[in-house]
């Protein structure tokens, strides 16, 4: 079993420098109002990895530093986990350290790796379970009620409760969707109708991919025929020659005289030799130029009705780019925009069968959702008279021996909600059922809603006798109960140090209280005293034994630690604590 062995407390609060020594079985933590008792739960909740409060740093200290040594079994859901962040454990012992400055930066250590707070929260599900006053106010909510029951059913209530959730949530976002789809039918319209013009204007003109480019050349060319054809005829006529002017010189006679003269002489000289050849080239390649400048004379078209055509089909295509093509005009933004707007009509226009798909799904999912929701509501009330059997039985313990604890699982009436027990029923994401504890104090008393059913008193013990419940069935080694037996006295808090006495024979269990009865059961008590400058130092945190023992709890008795009727019952308290061990 895992045991909380030593915490070192630094700067945190009233506390300058303590250490806080625990031991297997029961310890009591005690002291004057205001000595720093609470310091130990909340270190405890930044080990724990609780949320870290700049403010609790100690004035004029930097940072508060709290250090805990736990020891854990080898094999145990905590060393595997702290195994696998890479902590190391030492001889079974797991250091755990948490820093928190002044400026509210805070860092994690464990088993001397530097870790993500989240981690110590991770681990501290399996290592202690907290149950303080808050926890006690938070069970008069409903909801925290419920929660309570739920984690005590355990698997009978988290599998069905699992599936249900999944179903919910799967039901809301379909109607989510169809309320969507439903609601924008006209906008959905209005964009079809659109869409459908421009596909339609789009498709009269048939665009082609390209085709702007291809257009905008042609009219290039046909815009300036008659220049291109001067052009070309002059250059033909440089290069082949005019045959209307047989004196004419051009450059393919040229080249051919060039290549005539070297020709003759070749064979004396390499070099001039390839000059030759070169030449020839070129007077192959004039003649090549000269006859395709001939044919693009006689090809080119000065048509004015081509070239009206192609300003006509330019416009076309420019109206279409304008509308359609976005920040890049173009044939093919065009395009782009019809291919996506034909993939949107389709969406759209098989919106009418999605409703239907949804509707269908809709109510396939609230008939699927009533069974699970029964089911739900079924193996809640089979754990809540468990529940209420086992919490009763521990009221019987602490001095309320008539006390009766039921719980009450009731529903709402909601004509769009879902049917359970052949009613039509409000749900959410929990079920349909509406948890709530009852207590009847005393034979005949009706039962009625605990914050209103208990005295302040009563109160605490009903609380307590829950959490002594939720003990039993959490797999955690260690329980904190921070002065969980506020408004409590006399008998029933005798009962209550006894019930403590009795979990802590199967547990870890550390208990801040402020009533001796409960402390007087302790296997070991801790005094949390200040020094005379309002701070509690490495000595202010010391075991109590023998005579020290017995003055604390005459203090706590009477408020004077020299009263001999204190001291008379202190020590009666002491021997009914040893009797019952």
């Amino acid at each position: 079993m895992s045991v909380l062995e030593e915490m070192r407390i630094r700067s945190l609060g009233v506390i300058d420098d303590a250490v806080v020594e625990l031991s297997p079985g029961f310890t009591a933590v005690t002291g004057e109002t205001g000595a720093g008792k609470t310091m130990v739960v909340t270190s405890l909740g930044l080990l724990l990895g609780g949320r870290a409060d700049p403010a609790l740093v100690r004035m004029g200290a930097k940072s508060a530093v709290v250090e805990g040594r736990i020891s854990v079994p080898p094999g145990a859901a905590a060393a595997r986990r702290a195994e696998e962040a890479g902590a190391e454990l030492d001889d079974g012992v797991l250091l755990i350290s948490r820093t928190v400055s002044a400026e509210g930066r805070s860092r994690a250590h464990l088993g001397g790796r530097s870790v993500p707070v989240g981690l110590l929260a991770e681990l501290a599900d399996d290592l202690v379970a907290v149950h303080g006053q808050t926890d006690q106010q938070g069970l008069l909510k409903l909801s925290r009620q419920r929660q309570a029951l739920d984690r005590y059913a355990g698997d009978a209530v988290a599998v069905p409760l699992g599936t249900y959730s999944a179903a919910y949530r799967r039901l809301r976002a379909v109607a989510g969707e169809l309320a969507t789809l439903t609601t924008r039918a006209r906008e959905r319209a209005q964009e079809a109708d659109l869409l459908r013009f421009g596909l339609d204007e789009i498709a009269a003109v048939e665009p082609r991919a390209g085709e702007d480019t291809e257009l905008a050349a042609e009219a290039e060319r046909l815009g300036h025929a008659e220049a291109l054809a001067s052009g070309a005829t002059a250059a033909h006529a440089a290069l082949a020659g005019n045959p209307e002017d047989p004196e004419d010189i051009d450059a393919a006679a040229l080249v051919a005289g060039a290549h005539r003269a070297l020709d003759s002489v070749r064979s004396y000289d390499p070099a001039l030799a390839a000059l030759a050849d070169r030449i020839g080239e070129i007077g192959i390649l004039v003649g090549d130029v000269a006859g395709e400048l001939a044919g693009y004379a006689d090809d080119l078209d000065a048509d004015p009705l081509r070239l009206a055509a192609v300003e006509e089909r330019r416009a076309a295509l420019g109206q279409l780019s304008r509308k359609y093509g976005g920040a890049e005009p173009g044939v093919a933004a065009v395009l782009r925009w019809a291919e996506e707007g034909t993939a949107r009509l389709l969406e759209l226009d098989g919106d009418d069968g999605r409703i239907g798909d949804l509707t269908a799904e809709r109510d396939t999912l609230r008939a699927e959702l009533s069974g699970l929701a029964q089911s739900l509501s079924d193996a809640r009330r089979e754990a809540a008279a468990r529940f209420a059997d086992a919490v009763t039985a521990e009221l019987a313990s602490l001095a309320m021996p008539h006390a009766r604890v039921t719980v009450d699982i009731r529903h709402t009436d909601d004509p769009e909600g879902v049917e359970v027990g052949g009613r039509t029923v409000a749900c959410g994401p929990a079920g349909a059922d509406e948890v709530e504890l009852l207590l009847a104090p005393h034979p005949g008393a009706p039962p009625r809603p605990i914050a209103k059913g208990a005295s302040g008193g009563e109160l605490s013990r009903v609380m307590l006798a829950v959490e002594v419940v939720f003990a039993g069935t959490d797999p955690v080694p260690t329980y904190l109960f921070d002065e969980v037996d506020a408004g409590v006295g006399g008998k029933a808090a005798v009962e209550i140090g006894r019930r403590l006495a009795r979990l802590a024979r199967s547990a870890q269990v550390v208990v801040v209280t402020h009533l001796p009865q409960v402390a007087a059961f302790a296997d070991r008590q801790l005094l949390v005293e200040k020094t005379s400058d309002g701070s509690v130092t490495r000595s202010g945190v010391k075991v109590l034994e023998g005579e020290e023992r017995v003055r604390e709890l005459s203090r706590m008795l009477a408020g004077q630690e020299d009263s001999q009727t204190a001291r008379a019952h202190a020590e009666e308290l002491l021997a009914t604590a040893r009797a019952d061990a």
